[in-house]
């Protein structure tokens, strides 16, 4: 399941996707970021996390281009506590280091670190590493 975020002139900004093969949400953001577009994109990816009982997310924004921060604390206050009720544990943030939006991916990570664990990536398949990792180590072995 993929739900697609364009702006007004038809640029997506953002794609939220239940990844069955993982189990986990995987949420990718591109270019300009408005409040407004956070707010109805992080709704879409706390939906998904509901509907599939997922604890984890990988939250891709190597392609955001400046800064995001006016939503930070939207983020942080309200949506937060929504999805750790939701059953959300962890989530890998990917970012460019080229780019001004890894400043606020920075502000997220350090608001959310309490709440979450939480680390930040520049590589999409260290991410995934670890969220696999962090997976396998909370599913108790069976025996074969």
């Amino acid at each position: 399941m993929k739900i697609t975020f364009s702006n007004s002139s038809g640029q997506v900004y953002m794609t939220a996707e239940y990844d069955a093969q993982n189990h986990w949400v995987h949420n990718h953001w591109v270019g300009h970021q408005t409040y407004e577009g956070i707010i109805a994109g992080a709704e879409a990816c706390l939906d998904l996390l509901q509907q599939f009982a997922c604890a984890y997310l990988l939250n891709d924004n190597r392609q955001v281009l400046e800064t995001w921060d006016q939503a930070v604390m939207w983020v942080v206050q309200d949506w937060a506590p929504r999805a750790k009720a939701a059953g959300l544990t962890h989530i890998a943030q990917i970012v460019s280091v080229d780019t001004l939006g890894a400043h606020s991916a920075e502000l997220l990570r350090a608001g959310l670190k309490p709440t979450f664990a939480i680390r930040t990536f520049t590589v999409l398949a260290d991410a995934e590493a670890w969220l696999r990792e962090a997976q396998q180590q909370a599913t108790p072995n069976t025996p074969a």
